[in-house]
């Protein structure tokens, strides 16, 4: 499945919940798939730019990227969940140069602070550098 496959069918299965905050609030089943334990947690793995803290870990697995995150605020973990998610299993092509939709799809740009999107998107970044680097 091509990211933009995988992106089209998460923001239909999200796009179920009808009340966008319920629909944030579904972002924490994410944080499990893709969670960064703590003895992973490095100072290089820090994502500048967020207010909380947030650490994202990158490989290349089989030519194929794998992601994992962690935050100190639940709500922020369940985001950076669902973009660890997104661009993991995918080939570095797609993640580097595929953007997320699902913050506009989902209607989580009316409810997330600019701040939050601003730290979302150093996230967003940190995938891109990390699937670059491994092109």
């Amino acid at each position: 499945m091509t990211l933009i496959e995988k992106q089209n069918e998460l923001i239909s299965d999200l796009n179920l919940i009808e009340d966008a905050h319920e629909r944030l609030s579904a972002l924490t089943s994410y944080v499990s798939r893709t969670q960064l334990p703590d003895d992973m947690k490095s100072d290089e793995l820090i994502v500048p730019g967020c207010i909380s803290r947030v650490w994202v870990k990158g490989e290349l697995r089989d030519g194929l990227t794998h992601f994992r995150c962690a935050a100190d605020s639940p709500m922020v973990a369940g985001l950076v969940a669902l973009l660890c998610d997104l661009y993991t299993g995918v080939n570095v092509q797609e993640a580097a140069e595929a953007e997320p939709e699902v913050w506009q799809k989902c209607g989580f740009v009316k409810i997330l602070t600019p701040t939050r999107l601003n730290g979302l998107s150093a996230v967003r970044d940190r995938i891109k550098e990390l699937s670059l680097s491994w092109c």
